[in-house]
């Protein structure tokens, strides 16, 4: 009798670049990332900005020439550190999370879960030196029309949005697949038991164990969903 082998899963490894490294611990050892992390479907490494500075303080930052308030992380650090990597394997992608970039929306989140290798920058102070950006960063993703103390929240909001749509990461595929945005749709309402809750009842039709009728009804909800709260996302579907 033929033995079974191991099927091999390809792994997602997220290289993240940031001056704050101890921000992501509670995010990335709980929920679904921790579930990824133990199923070994994803691997995360935390590099700290100040362990490729050059003097005794550490220091990652200086002043913008031509003046202006703030501070910007220097060349130095991030060009080492992404010359490290790059040298030990091939990045489908080095994305820097910045105000000013691309805005982040699911169709991003599925391209990027199809990726094997990503570099992630964290930007902090006033930002990055611009010469980062053109020669390193191959993306730059906003995560929405506002400003943040800096860029580790937006990359723990991008890992998680990629990481659960990798296969075998959630419980059911279709969960993910039914999420808001995944078919340019809000997601319709949903129930769970009891059937009657203080006077509320849920739709006869969810218990009616018809499902080419259910599937209509979430259809409708969906598409009134979207057009009271998001109607713009009704111009880009078909």
């Amino acid at each position: 009798m033929k033995k079974k082998t191991k099927k091999n899963i390809e792994l997602l490894r997220l290289d993240i670049i940031t001056a704050l490294p101890e921000m992501f611990n509670s995010v990335f050892n709980s929920s679904i990332i921790k579930i990824a992390k133990k199923k070994k479907l994803v691997k995360i490494k935390l590099h700290n900005l100040h362990d490729y500075a050059k003097d005794k303080f550490r220091h990652i930052d200086d002043t913008p020439y031509g003046g202006g308030a703030g501070m910007l992380i220097k060349c130095e650090p991030v060009f080492e550190c992404i010359e490290k990597l790059k040298s030990k394997r091939d990045y489908d992608q080095v994305i820097y999370l910045t105000a000013d970039g691309e805005k982040f929306n699911q169709s991003i989140a599925n391209e990027l879960s199809l990726c094997r290798n990503i570099i992630l920058i964290a930007g902090h102070y006033k930002g990055i030196d611009q010469r980062i950006r053109d020669v390193l960063v191959t993306r730059e993703i906003s995560v929405g029309d506002y400003v943040l103390s800096g860029g580790e929240i937006p990359v723990m909001l991008l890992s998680d949005s990629i990481i659960r749509l990798i296969p075998g990461v959630i419980g059911s595929a279709d969960s993910a697949l039914d999420d808001s945005f995944q078919d340019g749709l809000l997601e319709p309402p949903y129930y769970t038991k009891p059937a009657v809750f203080r006077g509320n009842k849920v739709p006869d039709v969810l218990l009616s164990g018809n499902a080419k009728k259910i599937g209509e009804w979430k259809e409708e909800q969906a598409i009134n969903k979207t057009n009271i709260r998001r109607p713009e996302l009704l111009e880009n579907i078909n």
